[in-house]
């Protein structure tokens, strides 16, 4: 598909400036072929893949057409994540930048209701949400779509995954019927294709397939791992490769949820994401991710649709993706802003079938690695050790060090000698703080976790909450690292990550649970 520059495809100049102003040029090809037949008012069904840009492919022809004296909504955008509906409606702002008198507003749950309306009364052209909240306006009488001119489903294929079917129906019903309707999408499932029939009228499809999903600049590999030894190549491949910030992708919330919990009892500074967890849940993940408190993010599909981070070193695919498509996304969150990625994933069984259909698709050869030993882990270890040495020796004052050590020479030890002595003191007692089991011994938890005896259970009434509730409420560590809860009858197991068992013994012990004295110790091996 031969690209245009966006001065050849008849826009006004107020749009073309905004364009220059956001330092585009030339057209993508889903741009360069939706644009036109959006301007003449078809329908339109997209296929293309996230950053491909497909924001202003809708974005700059509604922006074209919108009657700007006109103060009904004129244009509405729903969008499955309130991250999703955000940026869209920012991009927007940016397109409209020469356009004062076009009023955008995104309505999406998580913020108050009232702000909301109030804008609306005001009068607002082009609306950007979620279907919850869109629906919620409709009901109130709020947001009123009978002057409607366009609709568009941005992440079609997403919002159906995510069951806003009947939301999306509903919504469509409460228009005047005689709309543009445009929809987006990743991918073409027959939920799209049905949806297609009953609201567009012969629609103009337009598919960007690129020869290529994938970019140079992001190394791929596969491990093929068996299904109890992911959470252990997970970690040494962290510890191997040391990233920044890394992303790791799993296929159900369950899985997320676990193996968040698995990461944050081995020690490392991990958080989830999903489509299950409240707006602010998710904001405040969000932050601490951009902030570096989170190094490792374990996220769904759904949920890491509005992460646009330029600073993700790592992908990991710790499920293979159940389609093709999804791989591209998930890997196109590093190897960003002309950084150099890397996106492993990991095979379990049948699943190397998934994967020759990933390469197939992509285009690109996978190739498989070994997951490190641990000896490949003390040996990067060491590496590290030593280049922070090399740097002292060349930036600092060590005269001190080096008189005591012309000492100890002197009583026929060499230098290399008492080099290596120190080395094998740092290194073990690396290795003693790392297998240190914080005089618990085997209570039969998780790796890297603690399992405590509590002497309360169900003939307490006592819950899961009122357990983690307890916990966080007492110590101060948050809920989310609180691992496996088994209640019986008189008495509770949990589990806590080895760092923090101590003080929870030491916080609760004589403290209550359910309104009852309680007492905590460290459980025996099961």
């Amino acid at each position: 598909m031969e690209k245009k520059k966006f001065t050849e495809l008849n826009l006004s100049t107020e749009i073309n400036k905004a364009v220059e102003d956001m330092g585009f040029e030339e057209a993508t090809p889903i741009q360069t072929q939706a644009i036109p037949h959006i301007l003449e008012g078809q329908d339109v069904i997209g296929q293309a893949q996230t950053g491909t840009g497909k924001t202003a492919a809708f974005g700059i022809p509604i922006l074209e057409r919108i009657d700007e004296s006109n103060n009904n909504v004129q244009v509405l955008i729903l969008c499955p994540t309130r991250e999703l509906a955000i940026q869209v409606s920012e991009e927007i702002k940016r397109l409209a930048k020469y356009k004062k008198q076009v009023k955008t507003l995104p309505v999406y749950g998580g913020q108050p209701i009232k702000r909301q309306i109030r804008a609306l009364k005001k009068g607002v052209q082009i609306v950007i949400g979620t279907p919850g909240r869109t629906m919620d306006h409709m009901r109130r009488g709020t947001l009123k779509l009978d002057k409607l001119e366009m609709v568009v489903l941005d992440e079609a294929d997403e919002m159906l995954n995510m069951g806003f079917r009947d939301d999306i129906e509903t919504i469509l019903k409460g228009t005047n019927g005689e709309q543009q309707t445009i929809f987006f999408s990743a991918t073409m499932p027959q939920s799209i294709l049905n949806l297609r029939k009953k609201y567009q009228n012969n629609p103009e499809i337009i598919k960007v397939v690129h020869k290529k999903l994938t970019v140079p600049n992001i190394e791929q590999a596969y491990f093929e791992v068996k299904r109890r030894d992911k959470v252990e190549s997970l970690s040494r491949l962290i510890d191997l490769y040391n990233p920044k910030l890394a992303l790791v992708f799993c296929n159900t919330r369950k899985q997320v949820d676990e193996l968040s919990l698995h990461l944050q009892g081995r020690g490392y500074f991990a958080d989830n994401l999903h489509g299950g967890m409240n707006q602010r849940q998710r904001d405040r993940v969000m932050d601490k991710f951009k902030n570096g408190t989170v190094e490792v993010l374990v996220a769904t599909d759904v949920a890491a649709r509005g992460i646009d981070i330029d600073d993700i070193e790592m992908v990991f695919n710790y499920d293979v993706p159940r389609d093709e498509e999804y791989y591209v996304h998930r890997i196109g969150r590093t190897g960003r802003a002309g950084r150099k990625g890397k996106a492993f994933t990991f095979v379990s069984g049948k699943e190397i079938y998934q994967l020759k259909d990933i390469q197939k698709y992509t285009k690109t050869k996978i190739p498989r690695k070994q997951v490190p030993s641990p000896g490949d882990i003390e040996k990067v270890k060491m590496d590290l050790l030593l280049e922070d040495a090399c740097e002292i020796v060349e930036n600092d004052n060590l005269a001190k060090e080096v008189e005591m050590i012309e000492e100890l020479t002197a009583e026929d030890y060499t230098s290399l000698d008492i080099a290596a002595a120190l080395l094998k003191i740092v290194t073990t007692a690396d290795n003693k703080e790392e297998e240190s089991e914080e005089n618990f011994g085997d209570t039969g938890a998780e790796p890297g976790m603690v399992r405590l005896f509590i002497n309360v259970g169900k003939n307490q009434n006592v819950s899961p909450g009122d357990v983690v509730g307890a916990i966080a409420g007492e110590t101060g560590i948050s809920g989310n690292l609180v691992g496996l809860i088994d209640i019986y009858d008189r008495y509770t197991f949990v589990e806590v990550p080895r760092d923090h068992a101590q003080e929870v013994l030491r916080v609760m012990k004589n403290n209550r649970i359910k309104g009852k004295n309680i007492n905590i110790e460290p459980a025996n091996p099961k």
